[in-house]
């Protein structure tokens, strides 16, 4: 039985008018707003930072190395993690955005919680933790309930790692009270959580934005396709993390990291990284995703021959695998949803180098030592997410059509 042509016309136009915004473009897409925050914070935090560590800072504004890394983790990464799933989730489900007052509330909850930690001195113990937790939260029911409602079942395991990461928020701050003794257990999760999420994504886009320049380039060599040695690779990456988080010195722990270096080395060779080595928002990603084999072999490393600190893995996989194959994702999905040129320009191809040379930087600075490495290190950070705020501001808060106006 079909419905009467108005019921059909009106029912047209409801999908129609929900589908229809007209409000502020940063609030349009949950990558415009959530992107630019994570940048800006990216940078500032750093920038709060170096301050304290320089002796700078006025006491009330608290950042020291505990609360930097979670300021990384929980602050920055949460946010760049959030735009895309903001922008991705709508396309697996096939359901409405969060836009509009439902986006900027999200928003305004995050930043929330980022004016809370800095400013801990002030809040103190429970209220400003609590603040900060609740974000995390609320975004993973948010995740939740667009996957249920969407019956996108193949995306249950996003919304797994996005609820582990609000329980490890809540564990980080437990620990830095020292109400629980778990020596940083709460930060490996955490990195942990991003490096699996990083695998299962990047394993999806990468390998598939590669194989689209290289179809039309005419090459016959393309990127394998998906196939149970990569679905063996993100088992065994779940299972070496999970060591690691739970038993960070055992020798089990450093025979998967060894194993993991391997297959993650071995999946990007697959996957045709060199022969785009001319188009700048490929290789960044290639390199961002070499950065999570090389944090493993760091960790083999350093559990096998005490070769290198443990610093070096943590800025391994935070700088070199969040940092750069972040800032490819941010970039590349900033051009792509603005209906921009899929080019990178002279500062896009900046924000990738400076980042690299930031996680360079920091992981020498941890073998060597020296505390110019690590100013420069940070300064080089800060300039790559700065540059990317610059950049991006324009492209990011207003339509194709008015930049061309």
């Amino acid at each position: 039985m079909t419905n009467p042509p108005n019921q059909s016309r009106k029912s047209t136009q409801s999908i129609n008018a929900r589908r229809h915004y007209d409000g502020p473009v940063i609030l349009k897409q949950g990558f415009r707003i959530f992107f630019l925050m994570a940048a800006f914070w990216a940078a500032f935090s750093l920038v709060i930072w170096l301050g304290e560590w320089l002796g700078y800072l006025p006491p009330f504004v608290h950042l020291d190395a505990s609360l930097h890394a979670h300021e990384m983790l929980f602050g920055f990464a949460a946010a760049m993690v959030s735009g895309f799933l903001l922008t991705a989730v709508p396309n697996w489900t096939g359901r409405l955005p969060v836009r509009g007052g439902p986006l900027l509330a999200l928003a305004l909850l995050w930043l929330v919680g980022r004016l809370a930690i800095s400013a801990m001195a002030i809040f103190g113990w429970p209220f400003a933790p609590f603040v900060d937790s609740l974000y995390l939260f609320i975004f993973a029911a948010a995740l939740w309930r667009e996957i249920i409602a969407g019956k996108n079942w193949r995306n249950v395991k996003i919304a797994l790692i996005i609820t582990g990461l609000a329980a490890s928020n809540i564990w980080f701050h437990l620990e830095h009270a020292d109400l629980v003794q778990t020596d940083e257990m709460s930060v490996r999760a955490a990195l942990s959580l991003y490096i699996l999420l990083m695998a299962i994504v990047g394993g999806r886009v990468i390998p598939s934005f590669t194989r689209n320049i290289l179809a039309r380039r005419g090459a016959t060599r393309l990127p394998a396709k998906v196939s149970n040695t990569d679905r063996f690779t993100l088992v065994l990456t779940f299972i070496s993390l999970a060591s690691w988080t739970l038993y960070p010195q055992s020798l089990l722990c450093a025979g998967l990291a060894l194993m993991a270096f391997i297959l993650h080395l071995e999946r990007l060779s697959r996957w045709r990284g060199l022969a785009v080595l001319d188009e700048p928002l490929l290789w960044a990603m290639h390199l961002g995703y070499l950065w999570i084999s090389i944090g493993f072999f760091l960790l083999a490393a350093q559990l096998f021959l005490g070769l290198v600190p443990h610093s070096a893995v943590i800025h391994a996989f935070a700088v070199g695998a969040i940092g750069t194959l972040g800032s490819a994702i941010m970039t590349r999905a900033s051009r792509g949803h603005s209906r921009q040129a899929m080019k990178a320009d002279m500062a896009t191809t900046g924000i990738y180098v400076l980042i690299s040379l930031a996680a360079i930087g920091r992981i020498s600075a941890s073998i060597v030592g020296g505390a110019a490495l690590i100013e420069l290190s940070g300064l080089a950070w800060i300039s790559g997410f700065g540059l990317f705020v610059i950049a991006y501001w324009s492209m990011l808060t207003r339509d194709k059509i008015d930049q061309l106006s």
